[in-house]
C-alpha cells in the first residue's frame, strides 16, 4: 500500500454486498462526495496494520496527545453515568459548561464572551461544518494558507464552497499575511487562519493578526479562527480573535490542550448575525454534543496543572526532533511556534514525501505524515512529524533514523 496517495473517498466498483442475481439500472452517487481522504488516517492505518502483524511501530504520525483526559474528567464521567440520564442536551449544549467556557476566556484571555455566543459542537469538525454552511453559499471563496489542516479544504469542496490556497514557505514564516490578501486577484468571502498551525506549527505575530482582522472588516470578508492549538505554545502567547473582531467565528476543541481527543467535543463562539443560524444548523445535523463528554468536561477547565506538564514534555519532545532530525537528513523546517509538530523538509532523500514516509514505516517502522496531506502543491517535498507522544518515543524515533541515513 503507498501510503498517503490512497483513492478519493469514492464508492469502490462490486463492493455492495448484493445477490449476484440482483439487477439495476446504474444509481447516481454525488460527485461532491468524492473527496481526497484524509491521509493521515490511511498513515494510522498502514501503522496499525504492522502493528497487528507483531512489528513494533513509533507512532509520530497522527496529531493527537499521547495521555488520556485528566484524572478528573474521568471521574466525573463515571460520576455522570451514575446519576444522569444522558439524554440530549440543548443543540448548543449544556448551559453550565458555555459558562464555564466563559469564564476560561476571562481567565486565560482576559476578555469577556457572552455564554449565549458558545456553542459546544462535536468536536472542532462539527463546528468546521456549522461555521462554513452558516457563513457561506455555494461558489463563494474561501481562503487558507498551504500548507495547513486538509479538513478546510476538504471540507469546504463537499460543501460546493471553493477552496483557495495561498501557498506559504519559508520567506513568509509559513503563515498569512496581509501582503498575500492584498495580491489575490479574484475577491475572497471568507478567511480560515490558525495560530499555532497544522502542520508546521507556525504562529501569526500579534500585530499582523490585527491588521489581518481590520483587512477583513474593510473588505466585507467572514474571518474563521482555528485556535485548536492555543494552550500549547513555546515561549510566544496565542491571542484570541475573540477580542480582535466581533465578526469572526472562532473555533476551538478538547481534542488537543485539554486531552480530550476521542471524546469529540469543541466549541465555537458565534457572531451575533449567526447566532440563531448556527443553532438551527446544529439542531438539524447534530441535535447535541456528545452529553457524557460534557458532563466529564465540566472539570477539565480547573486541570490545567496537569495539562501545563503535557506542555512541558511537548517542549522536550520539540527540542529531540529539532536536534535529531538534521542528523537524519531532515531539513529545513519550519518555525514549530506551537502545537506538537515539526514540519521538515525531506533534503536529498528523493522527490517525493509519500513514497519516503512508506519506506521508513516499512524499514524502521517510524510512522509519519506525508506533506502531501497538507499542501497539493510543495507538500511532495515535506513531512510532519507528530512528537505528542512520550520522550523515549522521541528518542527512539531518532536513533532508528540516523541509523536508517547513514545506510549506504
Amino acid at each position: 500500500m503507498a501510503i498517503g496517495l490512497g483513492a478519493n473517498c469514492a464508492p469502490i466498483a462490486g463492493a455492495s454486498g448484493s445477490p449476484a442475481s440482483y439487477n439495476a439500472m446504474a444509481i447516481k452517487v454525488s460527485a461532491r462526495g468524492s473527496i481526497p481522504p484524509f491521509i493521515v488516517m490511511d498513515v494510522m492505518r498502514a501503522a496499525n496494520d504492522r502493528a497487528a502483524k507483531g512489528h513494533d511501530v513509533v507512532h509520530l504520525e497522527v496529531g493527537q496527545p499521547s495521555t488520556s483526559a485528566p484524572g478528573a474528567v474521568k471521574s466525573l464521567a463515571k460520576s455522570a453515568l451514575d446519576s444522569e440520564n444522558l439524554g440530549y442536551t440543548e443543540a448548543f449544549g449544556l448551559p453550565a459548561l458555555r459558562a464555564r467556557v466563559a469564564a476560561y476566556y476571562r481567565e486565560i484571555y482576559d476578555t469577556d464572551i457572552d455564554a449565549s455566543k458558545i456553542a459546544m459542537t462535536t468536536g472542532s469538525s462539527g463546528a468546521f461544518v456549522l461555521a462554513f454552511l452558516a457563513a457561506f453559499d455555494a461558489g463563494d471563496r474561501v481562503a487558507f494558507a498551504a500548507p495547513g489542516y486538509p479538513g478546510y479544504r476538504n471540507i469546504l469542496t463537499a460543501l460546493d464552497i471553493d477552496p483557495v490556497a495561498i501557498p506559504v514557505g519559508h520567506a513568509q514564516g509559513f503563515q498569512i499575511s496581509v501582503e498575500h490578501l492584498e495580491r489575490l486577484e479574484t475577491p475572497i468571502d471568507g478567511l480560515i487562519l490558525a495560530s499555532p498551525a497544522n502542520p508546521t506549527g507556525a504562529m501569526i505575530d500579534p500585530a499582523m493578526l490585527k491588521q489581518i482582522a481590520n483587512w477583513c472588516a474593510a473588505n466585507g470578508v467572514r474571518l474563521v479562527s482555528d485556535e485548536i492549538y492555543h494552550g500549547i505554545t513555546y515561549g510566544a502567547v496565542a491571542e484570541t480573535m475573540a477580542e480582535i473582531n466581533p465578526d469572526a467565528i472562532v473555533i476551538n476543541s478538547l481534542s488537543k490542550y485539554f486531552s480530550m481527543t476521542g471524546w469529540r467535543l469543541g466549541w465555537m463562539i458565534v457572531p451575533d448575525d449567526l447566532i440563531r443560524t448556527v443553532e438551527c444548523l446544529a439542531q438539524n445535523l447534530f441535535i447535541s454534543p456528545p452529553t457524557l463528554s460534557q458532563h466529564a468536561a465540566l472539570a477539565v477547565f480547573d486541570s490545567r496543572e496537569e495539562l501545563d506538564a503535557n506542555v512541558a514534555r511537548y517542549a522536550d519532545n520539540r527540542k529531540i526532533l529539532l536536534d535529531g532530525l538534521p542528523q537524519c537528513g531532515f531539513g529545513p523546517f519550519a518555525p514549530a511556534d506551537g502545537a506538537f509538530y515539526v514540519y521538515a523538509g525531506i533534503g536529498d532523500q528523493g522527490s517525493d514525501s509519500a513514497e519516503l514516509c512508506r519506506r521508513m514505516l516499512e524499514e524502521t517502522g517510524v510512522a509519519t505524515t506525508p506533506g502531501k496531506d497538507f499542501d497539493l502543491e510543495d507538500g511532495h517535498r515535506f513531512v510532519r512529524f507528530s512528537y505528542a507522544g512520550s520522550r523515549d518515543e522521541m528518542r527512539e524515533a531518532i536513533a532508528r533514523l540516523k541509523a536508517w541515513n547513514q545506510k549506504p
